[in-house]
């Protein structure tokens, strides 16, 4: 049996309205005119601080992290439920782990808003640990997040797979000596994946539950 991690955004749900709609939300609030929204899901899936630097044109940490305040306020009490999880995930996620293979969350939001995300849409209960980064910022990157869960539950790299749609997830998974699954219906593109080295690529979440087994 495996231990399999999974990214959130873009590969269990769809969180296009609602983290764009926040971007949009946070900008305004610091006097800066919005991007479409269509313009605005590359943030999806990367650790958030940097994207946003990106849109205010600083990197700077107060206007940063006032920004990041400003998405925060609306993300937290509208913005994570504007959201739906895939067709064929809970199915999937059933029969991996009636397979008997272990399932960690691994993510780049913030815990606390993943732990309320899959207990609203019906999927904590597939996970044996959730996993993000922290308000503060601590494992905000997808490797720190993968070596925290693999020491922690003193896992077997070569038996542990990162299941994701960005090219972190892919990045993060071969910096930990694991496995890495890229997933073709959420943000990142087959080129970006291929790039970044993913092991294997699948286009549906029935054709990942074959792939788990080939990896």
């Amino acid at each position: 049996m495996k231990t399999l991690l999974f990214d959130l955004d873009g590969t269990l749900t769809d969180p296009r309205e609602g983290i764009t709609r926040c971007i949009a939300h946070a900008m305004q609030k610091m006097g800066i005119a919005p991007l479409p929204l269509a313009d605005l899901t590359f943030a999806i899936g990367p650790p958030l601080r940097p994207s946003l630097a990106k849109l205010i044109g600083t990197d700077e940490r107060d206007a940063v992290e006032a920004t990041l305040s400003a998405y925060r306020e609306r993300f937290a009490t509208i913005g994570l439920f504007e959201n739906a999880v895939y067709d064929g995930i809970p199915e999937t996620l059933s029969a991996l782990q009636a397979r008997g293979h272990t399932l960690y969350l691994a993510t780049s939001k913030p815990r606390a808003y993943a732990e309320r995300i899959v207990a609203h849409f019906g999927l904590a209960h597939y996970f044996s640990g959730i996993y993000g980064c922290e308000l503060d910022g601590r494992l905000e990157h997808k490797d720190e997040i993968i070596g925290h869960i693999i020491e922690r539950h003193k896992l077997e790299a070569a038996r542990t797979i990162m299941i994701g749609d960005r090219s972190h997830d892919i990045a993060g998974a071969r910096a930990n000596g694991v496995k890495a699954l890229g997933v073709t219906w959420g943000y990142g593109s087959r080129e970006e994946l291929e790039q970044a080295g993913a092991h294997a690529l699948c286009a549906t979440p029935q054709e990942l539950l074959c792939l788990v087994n080939t990896l």
